[in-house]
């Protein structure tokens, strides 16, 4: 039986980008459910600015509540030097570090051209390994940006191979405003994995215009055996307007599990862990899985 990750970023990516703000507890008592699930892969938190990402200001105090030594895996967002002291005190061991495949939405995301960007990460890579911390990179924009259309797949190969380069061990696509369809995903993949082992590459999708499960299928089919995803779909782009969250792990799990693909997760634990983070922000999973399974599950 074929095996798939999934690596869990909703209590990252997903809350960071959500209005509401959710206390630590609440993430705590998410992250617990989560992993009560089975999956092994959770996005804990982000060392970044508080002025900016506001959801974020608690994530030393997240780490510092949870196992990190256990046998889950609890990776945060990490995007300069000062990020990675933070990193440190918590005791991380594993950090993610973030580029773009496109010029204009690396300058209006971070005030910095592609090339500046990874070059600021190189004294974080340096650290890391000194102090024998995993980094996984992540590639946003890979099929459209926002603000100039679609994207090259020669330039998502060129950024990928650079974060492969720098020690990333595993290289994370990212369409970020969920414009992507299978041909068009298929074509970047092709490219990117004549740079990049498809092993160390993972499928990162949001839902935008109702196509990420076809293009995690399609990725499936082409040879990627990791996916992020957002339980209940969480989240979304606050650089994008209107890109809806990430795809929704129950529903990548649900596929999963049709395609007999063992990713070592419980579907009505899952389904059950959705509806509570839903109403930490008051609403209604938005995945058709979850919708359609109910809270009875």
């Amino acid at each position: 039986m074929p095996t798939v990750k999934i690596v869990e970023v909703g209590p990252r990516d997903g809350l960071q980008n959500e209005k509401q703000q959710v206390d630590t507890a609440s993430k705590l008592e998410l992250i617990r459910r989560l992993a009560e699930s089975g999956l092994t892969t959770i996005e804990a938190g982000a060392f970044v600015s508080p002025k900016w990402v506001p959801q974020m200001a608690d994530s030393l105090h997240v780490l510092q509540a949870l196992e990190l030594s256990g046998a889950v895996n609890y990776p945060v967002l990490v995007p300069n030097d000062k990020g990675m002291e933070q990193a440190l005190a918590a005791g991380v061991r594993e950090i993610a570090v973030f580029g773009a495949a496109s010029e204009s939405f690396s300058q209006k995301n971070i005030n910095a051209s592609i090339a500046e960007s990874l070059a600021r990460f190189d004294s974080v890579m340096a650290t890391a390994r000194r102090e024998g911390i995993r980094v996984r990179g992540y590639v946003s924009c890979v099929v459209d940006c926002p603000y100039e259309g679609p994207i090259a797949p020669a330039k998502v190969a060129e950024v990928a191979a650079r974060l492969l380069d720098m020690g990333c061990y595993e290289i994370s696509l990212g369409d970020t405003i969920g414009t992507g369809t299978p041909n068009r995903v298929l074509d970047m993949l092709e490219a990117v994995s004549k740079l990049v082992p498809i092993t160390q590459l993972a499928g990162h999708f949001h839902d935008t215009y109702g196509m990420a499960i076809s293009n995690i299928h399609a990725s499936f089919q082409a040879g990627i055996r990791t996916f992020d995803s957002s339980i209940a779909g969480l989240g979304g782009c606050p650089y994008a307007r209107g890109a809806s969250g990430n795809v929704a792990t129950e529903d990548v799990v649900y596929l999963m599990h049709g395609l007999g693909v063992d990713c070592g997760i419980d579907l009505p634990t899952l389904v059950q862990t959705a509806w509570f983070a839903a109403g930490l922000l008051g609403r209604a999973p938005t995945s058709k899985v979850a919708q359609a399974m109910g809270l009875s599950h």
